[in-house]
């Protein structure tokens, strides 16, 4: 059974937070810390995150449709297994030299989106050069305007 709170947080640390079990539809985050935190078996539709540092955070089978996630930190971030159909991405700070995302060798590790449904996500104005994409539904996704669907004919008609 479904308990209800409100929950109002702006400014806020709550780094390594646990998000389990838990419906929290239309939930806006602002400029929160909610790094190495974990969502998880969660119902979290409609959900807005902006100015967000979700650094190392770990979100799994999570319904995160008509999600809207702009100015955010995705640094090392895992995402299986989640629902992000009609969700939009502005303008996210993705993995540089400076991140943890390198390791004492300076070897790579990407953000990774496996196993999601991507189906008419947006990214816009997002450099989505260290990202990996696997088993995903891409149908209908749009990256600056563009569907991906036309962006891989582009890069077949290239290669």
């Amino acid at each position: 059974m479904w308990k209800t709170v409100l929950l109002e947080l702006q400014k806020t640390d709550i780094s390594f937070s646990k998000f389990e079990e838990v419906k929290a539809e239309n939930l806006d985050f602002n400029n929160v810390n909610l790094a190495r935190s974990k969502f998880k078996n969660a119902n979290m539709r409609e959900l807005e995150l902006t100015e967000i540092n979700l650094y190392g955070t770990q979100i799994s089978d999570v319904n995160m449709s008509n999600a809207r996630i702009s100015h955010a930190n995705l640094s090392d971030l895992e995402i299986n297994y989640v629902h992000l159909m009609g969700a939009t991405f502005r303008n996210i700070v993705l993995p540089n030299e400076n991140d943890y995302n390198f390791d004492s060798e300076q070897n790579y590790k990407p953000v990774k989106f496996e196993n999601c449904n991507l189906t008419k996500t947006q990214f816009t104005s997002c450099d989505l050069s260290n990202i990996e994409i696997s088993n995903c539904n891409l149908e209908g996704l749009k990256i600056n305007g563009i569907l991906v669907e036309d962006l891989l004919k582009i890069y077949n008609q290239r290669n």
